[in-house]
């Protein structure tokens, strides 16, 4: 069961401004890749259900987090269809985000008060999302459109919040990009899950462009 409401979530969401995304077959490289996100200051996390058994990984690393990590919020990512949803949910997942626009999986987390992130790219979509209730609308993928695009949408509805999600890295320059046009927050994959020379995760690396990130968006959102 989820341990915070979707006000809460999205609360949290714009206040610190940086979802990590992140998938691993492996428990135990999982739970180092997200104490590396919680020591940089991270406090939410996406878990992208991707492989075999995601389910499982996912449970072990909610247990983690609620023992070892006080207020750190996993949510789940890549969710297609409502069945999924509400096995997440029952595993304790704080949100959860689809690549698509599904309203059977907004019926099971409004039920629940578990925020869900739709997919979205037209402004069509996006005003569905919200009249189903969305709170926070992921712009996907990120990388097909652009910062321009976000100032287009917030022009007629400045009431949208918006988290791109693909095409940001945790640099400077990009995401002052994306946060001058008003995105609420954004979610980051592998330019912030960094990886060595040899291919392996560098938890040094992550921690550090984690802080990184997070004191960026926090001057760009103070200015």
């Amino acid at each position: 069961m989820a341990q915070y409401t979707r006000i809460e979530v999205a609360n949290l969401m714009e206040n610190t401004g940086l979802v990590p995304l992140f998938y691993h077959h492996d428990v135990e490289v999982s739970k180092k890749v997200l104490k590396a996100c919680y020591d940089g200051g991270a406090r939410l996390l996406e878990f992208t259900s991707r492989g075999d058994f995601a389910f499982e990984i996912f449970a072990e690393l909610n247990k983690y987090a609620l023992s070892e990590l006080p207020g750190m919020v996993l949510g789940v990512g890549s969710i297609t269809d409502a069945a999924a949803a509400s096995l997440y949910m029952q595993l304790g997942a704080n949100f959860i985000v689809t690549p698509v626009l599904r309203e059977d999986i907004a019926i099971v987390c409004n039920r629940r008060k578990v925020l869900w992130s739709p997919g979205c790219a037209t402004l069509t979509e996006i005003a569905r999302a919200e009249e189903l209730g969305c709170e926070i609308v992921k712009l996907f993928p990120g990388d097909a459109y652009s910062p321009s695009y976000v100032k287009a949408i917030k022009g007629p509805c400045p009431w949208t919040s918006i988290m791109p999600t693909g095409g940001v890295a945790p640099t400077e320059e990009s995401l002052k990009s994306w946060f001058d046009v008003g995105v609420t927050c954004v979610g980051i994959g592998s330019k912030l899950i960094a990886k060595d020379d040899k291919g392996n995760f560098d938890y040094a690396e992550i921690e550090r462009l984690s802080a990184l990130s997070i004191a960026y968006i926090k001057r760009l959102k103070n200015k």
